[in-house]
């Protein structure tokens, strides 16, 4: 894989096993085309690649089958580092490398546990540890209803860590019935929370 120029942005994108496989696909699309995104790193859990096969089709179990379908033009794949979940000297693993987001997507239950109370057994555990110690902009999109009281104290906690929990609820104000606007909306929300800025207009509540 080519190096990414200096001033180019390093991106982590981390997929756990809650249902939205359509959110990390968006998402990836976006990034792969973003102009001050150089390099994205994906790493897609075994319970991702479940309900990847169950929500975007039976032979779309993987990290690669989602940067196939995210980003199917050869530029926007070589920005793109795969690595699997069990593959702690990635590195991500270290803060040694940094990142200028790194966004969990969606966020599990299971992930949001492991990472409110410091573990960090797989390589998206790590990653998120890394960011938090790092004060590294970590953006966790919670893919659950209702609430139990075990999420919403772990949510207190990762957030008094330094995380930026940003659930993908739809905006409703900017109109529209298009999925993909939603999508669109949501992933602008993102990219201005890690400080890479927006990728198109209209998208915003002007307050018009």
């Amino acid at each position: 894989m080519p190096e990414s120029p200096a001033s180019a942005a390093a991106v982590a994108l981390l997929v756990t096993g809650a249902s939205g496989m359509a959110l990390p696909r968006h998402l990836l699309g976006v990034l792969a085309r973003h102009p001050r995104v150089g390099r994205i790193h994906i790493v897609v859990s075994r319970g991702a690649s479940q309900v990847l096969a169950h929500e975007l089709g039976g032979d779309r179990t993987g990290a690669a089958d989602l940067v196939a379908a995210a980003a199917p033009d050869e530029a926007g794949r070589t920005r793109i580092a795969i690595h699997r979940d069990n593959e702690l000297d990635a590195p991500i693993a270290s803060g040694s490398v940094r990142l200028a987001a790194t966004i969990v997507l969606p966020a599990s239950s299971g992930t949001l546990g492991a990472l409110a109370t410091g573990q960090a057994s797989t390589l998206i555990h790590r990653a998120g540890a890394v960011a938090l110690k790092e004060r590294w902009p970590l953006l966790l999109g919670f893919r659950e209803t209702p609430l139990a009281l075990v999420h919403l104290e772990n949510l207190r906690t990762l957030t008094y860590a330094g995380a930026i929990v940003a659930p993908p609820i739809p905006a409703f104000y900017i109109g529209g019935e298009s999925m993909d606007r939603f999508l669109d909306a949501y992933c602008q929300r993102l990219l201005d929370l890690a400080g890479l800025g927006p990728t198109g207009p209209g998208l915003r509540w002007s307050g018009d």
